[in-house]
């Protein structure tokens, strides 16, 4: 898939924590109908079976709407499924690694903290950065806080596009104005929210405005 900066405007990470009676199939649907850009499907305790039954799916309904697919952190069910690519943090798989695995077709996204690793995954092959938390969050209880200067810094060493993670929501958005960014990853702002359309829509006409 033909990937640049701007399929990360809003970019949104899956979390089955808010299913209720919905699949999660039919919440991604909602969120990219609202203005998504970007799915990433996280599973921590889903079986191997399950995981990739669902990826196959969600694969399918993002290849319907044109949006760019990635798997967090499973190389090897992002190749078996056909996915876009795959995010891998710094305890996962090292980006080089990936970046060999998956080939240069793959879309390769790492998350960084600092400038130091946001330089090295970049020399890896990494196509974009998530770099957070940029608020505190309740989705990743053990994630570090970046502060803006952090971000800002971040966005000015490395040539390839940034994204914004963390505790991000229409309320706070236009505090990352003017970091360097090209799009946020939100969970809970979308997932979360009793329509999950509308508040893609809110959270894309806000980003819209804070990365012009």
């Amino acid at each position: 898939m033909k990937f640049d900066k701007h399929d990360l405007l809003l970019y949104a990470v899956t979390d089955r924590a808010w299913l209720g009676q919905a699949t999660l199939a039919q919440q991604v649907e909602q969120a990219i109908q609202g203005g998504v850009s970007c799915v990433q499907l996280r599973e921590k305790e889903l079986d191997s079976a399950a995981f990739a039954q669902e990826a196959v799916q969600i694969r399918q309904l993002c290849r319907r709407y044109r949006v760019p697919f990635l798997i967090n952190d499973n190389v090897d069910l992002a190749l078996r499924c056909d996915a876009d690519g795959v995010h891998v943090g710094q305890h996962d798989m090292a980006a080089a690694e990936a970046r060999r695995r998956l080939g240069r077709d793959k879309i390769l996204g790492v998350s960084v903290q600092t400038v130091e690793q946001a330089v090295a995954a970049q020399q890896q092959g990494a196509d974009y950065l998530g770099v957070g938390a940029v608020f505190p969050t309740a989705s990743k209880a053990d994630a570090d806080s970046v502060p803006y200067a952090s971000l800002q810094a971040i966005c000015q060493a490395v040539d390839i596009p940034v994204v914004a993670i963390g505790g991000i929501a229409l309320s706070n958005v236009q505090q990352l104005a003017g970091s360097g960014i090209c799009g946020i990853a939100v969970i809970s702002a979308i997932f979360a929210s009793p329509d999950i359309a509308q508040a893609a829509q809110q959270l894309r006409a806000a980003v819209t405005k804070v990365v012009q």
